[in-house]
């Protein structure tokens, strides 16, 4: 990987978001160690990034986008590189992220690592980005895949097997993973995990903490009117109205 100080030129930025081919393989032919490069932005945190993270970067859905990562691969681009700064994301990160499935089958379909560690939420893959963010199409078709799910993701998800499946054979998560998998739960808006992951002794008021929002905001954020009635009548509290001297549940 090149690293250099300077941002890339604007014409293949904008060839590579607004979906002109041939004027990305012309540059890419007359310099092609742009292809492995990562280069400076402006952006606030520092995130130097490459052209396949300039391909994903939000809102993303951009037009010939799978064919812009394909030449971008073909050319050297390498499917895995991580940008610099607060989160080493690769750009399957950022395509699920954004929701992006043309991007993300694409990376896919060149290599691009799964599993690979960085999101934003909790340094771990891409799914992670997807059901923190989410955008749930870019995490179900992440599972389709054959990414590892966690107790967390199925509760979001609302996979009901999936989430029984954890506390099988004699298995039963960590107090912390419950909570992590309610709250979840109703980020998703999935009442029927949330009310499962209730009877396993899950804290309905615990929240993460990368988020302040509890398990009812997180409800209420997401329009599950059902939800956030029925955590309501338990006697969840959101974040917001907390009594004096509440605190912020922490994980262990």
């Amino acid at each position: 990987m090149i690293d250099v100080k300077e941002p890339p030129p604007d014409t293949l930025v904008r060839a590579i978001q607004s979906g002109r081919l041939k004027t990305v393989r012309r540059i890419l032919r007359h310099h092609p160690d742009m292809a492995r490069t990562r280069f400076a932005t402006p952006d606030p945190h520092g995130a130097a990034r490459t052209l396949l993270h300039i391909a994903t970067c939000p809102p993303g859905h951009y037009p010939r986008c799978a064919e812009t990562i394909a030449a971008l691969a073909a050319a050297g681009a390498d499917v895995n590189a991580r940008c610099t700064g607060s989160f080493p994301e690769t750009p399957l990160h950022w395509a699920a992220s954004c929701n992006d499935i043309e991007a993300l089958e694409a990376l896919l379909d060149s290599g691009a690592d799964i599993e690979a560690a960085g999101a934003v939420v909790d340094g771990g893959s891409p799914l992670s980005d997807a059901v923190g963010f989410g955008q749930w199409q870019a995490a179900r078709d992440l599972i389709d895949h054959g990414a590892h799910m966690t107790l967390r993701e199925a509760a979001a998800l609302g996979l009901r097997q999936r989430i029984r499946d954890c506390f099988a054979d004699g298995r039963a998560p960590c107090q912390q993973e419950i909570n992590d998998g309610f709250w979840h739960a109703c980020h998703g808006g999935q009442l029927v995990a949330a009310h499962y992951l209730h009877r396993q002794g899950a804290d309905i008021n615990w929240r993460p903490d990368w988020e302040d929002l509890t398990p009812l905001d997180a409800a209420r954020h997401g329009n599950a009117a059902d939800l956030a009635t029925w955590l309501q009548a338990l006697g969840a509290l959101s974040a917001a109205d907390r009594p004096a001297g509440w605190e912020r549940a922490r994980p262990g």
